[in-house]
């Protein structure tokens, strides 16, 4: 079960949120991608303590498509350092499964 992936990624703008999950989906990164916020984020930077508003992305995906996910993340995001955490799914609804698998690019040898 630890092909799957979901990965969590927080934007600061629902725009740029928007633009990844259609990114992600277009390239068949993706099966689904959920947006969610906005959130409150408290957390230090350079020495310093911040708040800041943002919104939350869960992408459902496979381990194999994480780099390409990452990059394709990094390619759009702003941040200088991104939050992009994946982590593995131990038990799914095999019929879901099956759809993720089915909505992704295939998998690599």
């Amino acid at each position: 079960m630890t092909d799957y992936i979901q990965v969590y990624l927080t934007t600061p703008t629902p725009e740029v949120a928007q633009a990844i999950a259609e990114r992600l989906l277009a390239d068949r990164l993706a099966a689904c991608v959920q947006i969610g916020g906005p959130i409150e984020s408290r957390y230090r930077w350079q020495g310093k303590m911040e708040i800041s508003q943002e919104w939350h992305c869960t992408v459902k995906s496979r381990l194999d498509l994480f780099p390409r996910i990452e990059a394709a993340v990094r390619s759009l995001h702003p941040y200088d350092v991104p939050e992009i955490l994946a982590t593995p799914l131990v038990a799914g609804h095999a019929e879901y499964l099956a759809w993720l698998d089915q909505e992704l690019l295939p998998d690599h040898p």
